[in-house]
């Protein structure tokens, strides 16, 4: 929980409002989405779709108070039907729910993805151990340096959290690539390719937008940038990864019923 720089305009309080509002709006659609469409699928798949829910509905838990903790910290007015002025209340922003909020969902999200493959089962218990924990782990060694102002100790715990964060991503660009071949139909082939990529192409906006303090930006622009990058970055992440989660299994579901239904 760091200090909040004072001088905010009202354009970049306001565009860190309405991007932790969307975040609020995305998780929450999301999460009734998912849940409504587990009839949809076979048994096979309701676990990886049950996770895909659990870890928008973390999101949108912490997004509510990500949001009502960025409220309380200022109070916006208009005199006389002037221009709005911002002004720090004193309260402090706690920025800290995002960590917990990670540290929860970004394992599960992987998780999710490794169900939804249906690889055997040794190959399921053994990836999701080691990419859950490599993904905490990255997690964990983050915060620290994102509570830092001084430059060289955030610097270094980025390094650090970019050691499990590589092997991760490799894990999806290269480990995954065979089964992903290897999906029932080519449609379910592609549909978990681009689940790997978005993936691996919305994780890389973090370490981005974690560096925005560290390259030169500070005040209330490098805040509103890392606010609005992260909620951007949560969105692609959770929900629309989901998406394509909810979208492998009903395609393999599909598939696994037009099997049943075809004449011996």
């Amino acid at each position: 929980m760091a200090p909040l720089p004072d001088g905010f305009s009202y354009a970049e309080w306001n565009a860190t409002y309405n991007g932790l509002s969307f975040g609020i709006a995305a998780m929450g659609s999301a999460t009734i989405f998912f849940w409504l469409q587990l009839p949809n699928v076979t048994k096979s798949y309701r676990t990886a779709l049950t996770i895909t829910g659990i870890v928008t509905l973390i999101a949108t838990y912490h997004y509510i108070r990500i949001f009502n903790s960025w409220s309380e910290a200022f109070t916006v007015a208009s005199k006389d039907g002037g221009d709005y002025t911002v002004q720090l209340t004193g309260a402090p922003f706690n920025d800290g729910y995002r960590y917990v909020d990670w540290l929860l969902t970004v394992p599960l999200l992987l998780i999710e993805l490794i169900l939804v493959m249906k690889l055997p089962q040794a190959e399921t218990v053994s990836l999701s151990w080691k990419l859950g924990l490599a993904s905490a782990l990255m997690v964990a060694l983050g915060y620290p340096g994102e509570i830092q102002e001084d430059l060289s100790v955030r610097w270094f715990w980025w390094c650090l959290s970019m050691i499990p964060f590589c092997y991760v991503v490799f894990t999806l660009t290269v480990g995954l690539a065979e089964a992903a071949s290897k999906q029932p139909s080519s449609a379910a082939a592609s549909l978990a390719s681009a689940a790997r990529y978005l993936t691996v192409f919305s994780w890389l906006t973090y370490p981005f937008v974690y560096m925005v303090k560290s390259v030169g930006l500070a005040g209330p622009a490098a805040t509103m940038y890392e606010q609005v990058g992260y909620s951007l970055a949560d969105v692609l992440a959770k929900a629309v990864f989901g998406v394509l989660i909810w979208a492998i299994a009903a395609e393999k579901s599909a598939v696994e019923e037009s099997g049943k239904l075809l004449p011996n």
